[in-house]
């Protein structure tokens, strides 16, 4: 939920092109580039071409989506630790846990839950699922720091780690969870609602007050007191503007929205055109890809959308993911991908794009299809072979032959799941 775990195309190469060149702004150079990268391919064009209209030849269900929200659910559920982290990652085959951890991809883990949570269809939220998040949020929560100017900052500071800095993608993560928390809960339910909206302001306190002067941030900050440093993060500046977008348009933060409308103008700016003036397939664009398409997808459908073009950035940008990325052609678990597919498929359909539609459609099939037989004890994943072992039902590998399951590759998939399940597969 966090950094990308994998890494696509699609039709009529000149139009799309077009599309992308145009809204994107992207350099001429740029472009010339990609024109000799692309007449020098030898592979046949993904089939993901025939999305003029034809039918797409694959189609998950509803039935397979919901059965692999529960099972990941319930692995995420089976790998909190008491503390209230997660297991980083467990090798399924080996049985055995790794020593890495990464508390950004920690606090994403956390927020998976919560955004299953709040998930609106079936299958509905398990009884255990409401203690684990708010053990997570707790878990963060007891160990915060507060700046001078009063921010709330999550700080990640357990046994066998010994770091004095975090990234800020751990505080934007955090600020998510709790969020999506408060979204999740029964409206009866007012003090726990008081409780943790008010947590989530401070942590969008901390976010606004380490803003660098262009609007974004710096990657890192000191758990001594806060204060931010290093370069600049194309993940940390997309996962901070989806948390303050979000709490704009869901905790009636509207006095955020200059500070948004800034960050959003900047990030595009430095992570999308400059980014890809230098490098039509910067890795810089893909990290900033699905946390920008999110945000972008929020503030389209919003009242401060506006004439900002933040509907044809989410289109060009699930254009360049699929046509220049080639995230269909990518032997990694792409899950993260799907969270910002998915959000332009939703704004297609909103404006009536139906090419896009059908285009997006069949990405969105064609990739879920793969990456299902990926998580374990899937029916669609019989090839993984079979598994007795309750702590690795339900996870799902970042390759089809590496039984790794990371928390954040499940994570992010089960987010791509329960957005399909929402906007694609009614």
């Amino acid at each position: 939920m966090t950094q990308g775990a994998g890494s696509s195309t699609h039709p009529d190469v000149l139009t799309r092109r077009d599309l992308i060149v145009a809204s994107l702004a992207v350099a001429a150079a740029a472009v010339t580039a990609r024109l000799v990268v692309r007449s020098q391919r030898t592979d046949p064009p993904s089939p993901i071409a025939v999305a003029d209209g034809a039918a797409c030849a694959s189609a998950v269900t509803r039935a397979e989506l919901e059965t692999s929200l529960t099972l990941g659910t319930e692995f995420l559920v089976a790998h909190q630790r008491d503390a209230g982290n997660f297991d980083y990652l467990y090798d399924w085959k080996a049985r055995t846990y790794s020593a890495d951890d990464n508390e950004v991809r920690q606090a994403g883990a956390l927020w998976g839950l919560a955004l299953i949570a709040q998930h609106e269809g079936p299958p509905r939220a398990p009884a255990s699922l409401r203690p684990a998040l708010e053990k997570g949020l707790r878990f963060f929560d007891e160990r915060a720091g507060t700046t001078s100017a009063g921010g709330r900052f999550p700080t990640y500071d357990v046994e066998g780690t010994a770091s004095d800095s975090g990234g800020v993608g751990m505080a934007a993560l955090v600020t998510l969870a709790a969020i999506d928390f408060v979204r999740g809960l029964p409206r009866d339910d007012e003090r726990a609602i008081e409780l943790w909206t008010s947590r989530a302001n401070a942590y969008v306190a901390y976010l606004v007050e380490s803003r660098d002067d262009d609007g974004l941030w710096r990657g890192k900050y000191r758990y001594d007191g806060g204060a931010a440093f290093g370069g600049r993060s194309p993940y940390s500046d997309g996962e901070a503007l989806l948390a303050l977008v979000k709490a704009m348009k869901y905790l009636g933060r509207d006095d955020l929205a200059p500070i948004v409308k800034k960050a959003a103008a900047a990030g595009h700016r430095v992570h999308v055109e400059q980014a890809l003036a230098k490098d039509p397939d910067s890795d810089a664009t893909k990290g900033f890809y699905q946390w920008s398409s999110m945000a972008f997808y929020e503030l389209a459908t919003s009242s401060w959308g506006g004439d900002a073009p933040y509907g044809e950035w989410l289109l060009s940008l699930a254009d360049w993911v699929l046509d220049v990325h080639r995230v269909l052609d990518r032997q990694r678990n792409t899950g993260y991908a799907f969270e910002g597919i998915v959000s332009a498929y939703a704004w297609a359909e909103r404006i009536g794009d139906a090419r896009r539609v059908a285009a997006y459609s069949c990405a969105i099939h064609r990739g879920l299809m793969r990456l299902l037989a990926w998580q374990v004890g899937h029916p669609r994943a019989s090839a993984l072979g079979p598994s007795d072992d309750p702590k690795a039902i339900g996870g799902v590998q970042n390759h089809a032959i590496e039984p790794d399951l990371r928390i954040d590759v499940t994570q992010h998939q089960m987010h791509a799941t329960a957005l399909t399940l929402r906007h694609v597969v009614r």
